[in-house]
């Protein structure tokens, strides 16, 4: 049990996340733009609202995170790319995580073990991609896989238990993906976030830097 941060916990798999470490026992904080006026993309908000915190936690997660932003539907093929999508693509889903990571130094324990998980996509990897598509989003992904490998580096120097991780909760069940499921296979928020939950408590300093997929797997970059 300790003290936990959940950065977009209004969401479906933020809020399941927040449900699950309550449940077990954990003192939870819960940020988002909904309910706090929380937004990741504004460096003046992000440094208000985590510059208010005096209480270090064991564990900060990052859930936020979106496919269409503005009413822009992920691209079919380079073709569709526009600068203005691709931009949103990397305020939210690049950008807004490395500005958290920028605090992380103040947010997590240096007492004993930490997790800094920022949630991130399989087609964010470069080694995996096979079918093309989805080009801003895929571009975004792979970049905040980059800013949590180095920020897991530069930790390391100051919180020697600490783990950094980047991780894909597979496909889940939310309003977040729901026009996009077709045919494959997704489970319940709280499913996913059980089993991310899990993954993060049998994290260790050796895994830091990494890219992991629900079941603890590594994920190629």
């Amino acid at each position: 049990m300790g003290h936990v941060l959940i950065i977009g916990g209004s969401g479906g798999i933020g809020a399941a996340l927040v449900q699950a470490h309550r449940a077990g026992g954990d003192t939870v904080v819960a940020l988002s733009r909904s309910v706090d006026g929380f937004d990741i993309t504004d460096e003046g908000s992000v440094a208000a609202h985590l510059g208010a915190f005096d209480v270090p936690f064991e564990r900060v997660v990052v859930a936020t995170g979106a496919l269409e932003i503005n009413g822009a539907a992920p691209e079919k093929s380079i073709k569709a790319i526009t600068a203005r999508a691709m931009a949103d693509q990397f305020a939210l889903n690049t950008i807004g995580p490395a500005l958290v990571l920028s605090h992380a130094h103040k947010l997590l324990s240096r007492k004993g073990p930490a997790v800094f998980a920022v949630l991130s996509a399989r087609v964010g990897s470069i080694g995996d991609n096979r079918i093309g598509g989805w080009v801003s989003y895929r571009a975004a992904k792979a970049g905040v896989n980059q800013v949590v490998h180095t920020s897991a580096i530069e930790l390391a120097r100051t919180h020697p238990q600490a783990c950094v991780m980047a991780l894909h909760p597979g496909t889940v069940e939310t309003p977040f993906t729901q026009k996009y499921l077709g045919r494959h296979p997704a489970v319940p928020a709280s499913e996913a976030a059980g089993n991310l939950k899990g993954l993060m408590d049998r994290a260790t300093p050796a895994q830091s830097g990494g890219f992991y997929d629900y079941s603890g797997a590594e994920v190629t970059w």
